[in-house]
């Protein structure tokens, strides 16, 4: 799966949850400041990512996704099946 396939997942993810419009879910957006996403939705957000590309985020890594991008990375990086 490449990043703009995971990104255009976890934007849809971030919509189910959110109710933010998918097409605002960009790599550069900020969770906190651009996106208004807070710690409760921020949870919700990964837990739905965590059981549709089948990996694990730990608390200690969940805190330090700070961008849409960073949460990209971290997805990618944990070896999502293409």
């Amino acid at each position: 799966m490449s990043n703009d396939e995971i990104l255009t997942e976890f934007a849809r993810l971030v919509q189910e949850i959110t109710g933010i419009n998918a097409a605002q879910v960009t790599a550069d957006k900020s969770f906190t400041n651009d996106l208004d996403v807070d710690s409760l939705s921020m949870v919700e957000v990964a837990t739905a990512a965590e059981d549709r590309f089948g990996i694990a985020i730990p608390d200690d890594a969940l805190k330090n996704l700070k961008t849409v991008g960073d949460a990209v990375d971290f997805i990618a990086k944990a070896g999502v099946a293409a």
